[in-house]
């Protein structure tokens, strides 16, 4: 699930850094000074919105994949505890210990 929320903050990180710069084309004669003056504070704020952008996605993947995994879980945990249960078929390892 990280590696998605990493390769989705990428991707709107780097549409969003093409539109600014079609936007901000006015500034294209001053770009050797403007990195050479603010490069590091570019590059940071770069990275503060791809780590913002990372934390979004995650707890938006979160919220949509993983909500009802806890209800479903115990579903199958009741199953294995009971004696009608699939644990029959489950090697003893694999058996829950809560009986």
């Amino acid at each position: 699930m990280i590696k998605n929320t990493a390769f989705l903050a990428a991707l709107t990180l780097f549409l969003l850094i093409g539109w600014l710069a079609g936007e901000l084309s006015f500034l294209a004669p001053y770009k050797t000074a403007l990195f050479r003056l603010h490069g590091w504070q570019i590059v940071s704020v770069v990275v503060l919105v791809f780590m913002h952008l990372c934390a979004v996605f995650y707890v938006l993947a979160r919220w949509l994949f993983v909500r009802d995994t806890g209800r479903k879980l115990m579903h199958v945990d009741r199953q294995l505890i009971g004696s009608d249960g699939v644990h029959q078929d489950l090697p003893v390892e694999q058996w829950s210990a809560r009986r």
